[in-house]
């Protein structure tokens, strides 16, 4: 089986800000339940390490604009890693949201393209805007128009100082609605909101969902709050469900190995760890493609 983690972090090696840096009511929940000072100590090597102990063949590295950072510099940074080893990873870019302008962000989507990376990675609720904000339309229509993917973060976030409404799964309904055309990334898959998330990617299919930074696991148990998606994840939903990490939260051996204990179809659990990556990805490098040649 070919396994292509969908989601992974650009280091914390090449990136400006430090966990450490950050403001205690921002990261002292996320360490309480993920451990982040320690985890985000991981290397690229150690990530390679993990790719090679796992089978995981191949990996989508994304630049997180989380804290302030320069979004050009992530990009940049993510590039370099991306030449040096283009057989092990490709990209997803992203945008500076911090005092977010939108023709710096149009012109951040189209350095995007021209590195060659998948998509851009937002997260606008760590910078007081819903997903459905009007701010973010011109970055949605560039990115629809380029044919590059929108991944966005959903759900729970563990900082105390950033409220969760933002990240509520129904907003991506009407940004589905504005852009049919628009490849949409759910990261984290809604949590706690899982009917609602289920409901907004029965009716886009140009939505698929990540489940990167959770144990895998909690699908199969009652009361975690995952039975919709794990009932309806061998059928209806088959088909945009991604295998991810968002290492290095999540280790990718554990990861894999939890899928493989869940009540998966052993044809289902092949979408999920790679081959629904792998259509969605040579999806965009066609549109791209076509793009180029009008």
């Amino acid at each position: 089986m070919n396994i292509l983690d969908a989601r992974v972090r650009l280091p914390q090696q090449f990136r400006e800000a430090r966990i450490g840096e950050m403001r205690n009511e921002y990261v002292a929940q996320y360490d309480a339940v993920l451990q982040v000072r320690s985890t985000m100590a991981k290397t690229l090597d150690d990530l390679m390490q993990e790719m090679k102990e796992s089978g995981v063949d191949h990996a989508i590295m994304h630049a997180e604009y989380e804290f302030g950072e320069d979004g050009d510099a992530l990009n940049e940074a993510l590039a370099k890693v991306i030449s040096a080893h283009t057989e092990l990873f490709s990209g997803f870019g992203t945008i500076s949201m911090e005092h977010f302008r939108p023709m710096r962000a149009i012109q951040q989507v189209s350095r995007i393209r021209e590195l060659g990376f998948l998509g851009v990675n937002i997260q606008p609720a760590f910078f007081e805007m819903p997903i459905d904000d009007r701010k973010l339309y011109p970055v949605y229509a560039k990115a629809a128009e380029l044919g590059l993917a929108v991944a966005i973060h959903t759900g729970i976030n563990y900082s105390r100082i950033h409220p969760i409404r933002n990240e509520h799964p129904l907003l991506l309904d009407q940004v589905a609605c504005d852009f049919p055309e628009l490849t949409l990334i759910a990261c984290h898959g809604g949590w706690p909101w899982v009917p609602e998330m289920v409901a907004v990617a029965r009716k886009h299919p140009n939505i698929l969902m990540d489940l990167g930074g959770l144990s895998p696991r909690y699908l199969g148990v009652q009361g975690a709050g995952w039975e919709m998606m794990y009932r309806l994840a061998n059928n209806l939903l088959q088909d945009q469900i991604l295998f991810a990490t968002d290492w290095p939260v999540f280790p990718l051996k554990r990861a894999i190995a939890e899928w493989k204990e869940l009540s998966i179809k052993p044809e289902v659990l092949e979408k999920v760890l790679g081959s629904n990556a792998r259509a969605l990805f040579s999806k965009i490098k066609a549109e791209v493609k076509k793009n180029d040649n009008t």
